[in-house]
């Protein structure tokens, strides 16, 4: 009797599961399609945040043996505050829209992968020069997003940056004449050979002159000392 129980319950289980989808609820496919688009959500969300750990960025050895390994040599990495940048918080914006397109970009850097274009030391250091301009090309046309992340120039206090510093950021930075990347190259990672590059860091032809804005007060006690020597001779 049991067994003749058991037996229809698995053939009305069957006879469900087999039934052509137009005969099933509105609700019955509503709710199967909301169950497996949260299931389908949660697994992609899950891989997108595991892909997006500076684990998985130096799980291979390009990254580990070379640019994080130069990293760990910065103020990012270690300081006085203790916060420490990771490489997405440099390498991937915060905004889900911007993070997938990202995501998507740096796909073709598994092609990379698949056939060693950087897996020696060498090839590398070959390569370094136009992965750094590919860099600063995707900083300057996204305006320092991933910068941005953390620094923002409306929060800023110039009183206690260096007076080249903050005439800097208030002639160009906040007016939006110059962006991030195009002044700190090299701040997280050691710069290719820069020849015939314009590293971005000099001062601007209106700010040059016989006498620079002063960066600290020690700047300032040198040159009365170098004023005075001259004074004597």
């Amino acid at each position: 009797m049991m067994f003749t129980r058991v037996k229809k319950l698995l053939l009305w289980v069957w006879t469900v599961l087999s039934t052509p989808a137009a005969t099933l609820s509105l609700a019955f496919l509503t709710l199967g399609g909301f169950v497996g688009g949260v299931m389908f959500w949660g697994a992609f969300n899950t891989a997108l945040e595991m892909t997006n750990k500076e684990a998985f960025c130096i799980s291979c050895h390009e990254m580990k043996d070379n640019v994080y390994e130069e990293l760990t040599r910065t103020v990012h990495f270690s300081n006085r505050s203790g916060v420490r940048a990771s490489c997405p918080d440099c390498h991937v914006p915060h905004e889900w829209t911007h993070k997938i397109a990202r995501k998507m970009q740096a796909s073709k850097e598994v092609w990379g992968k698949i056939f060693g274009t950087i897996n020696t030391r060498k090839k590398f250091l070959d390569h370094r020069l136009e992965l750094a301009q590919h860099e600063w090309a995707r900083l300057k046309a996204n305006d320092s997003l991933e910068c941005r992340n953390c620094h923002a120039s409306v929060a800023m206090d110039f009183t206690k940056q260096t007076q080249r510093a903050a005439d800097i950021h208030s002639r160009f930075l906040l007016p939006g004449k110059a962006t991030c990347i195009d002044c700190h190259k090299g701040i997280a990672h050691e710069l290719p050979s820069m020849e015939g590059i314009d590293p971005g860091w000099k001062m601007p032809p209106e700010l040059q002159g016989e006498q620079l804005p002063s960066a600290s007060a020690i700047d300032d006690l040198k040159r009365a000392i170098a004023d005075a020597h001259q004074s004597v001779h």
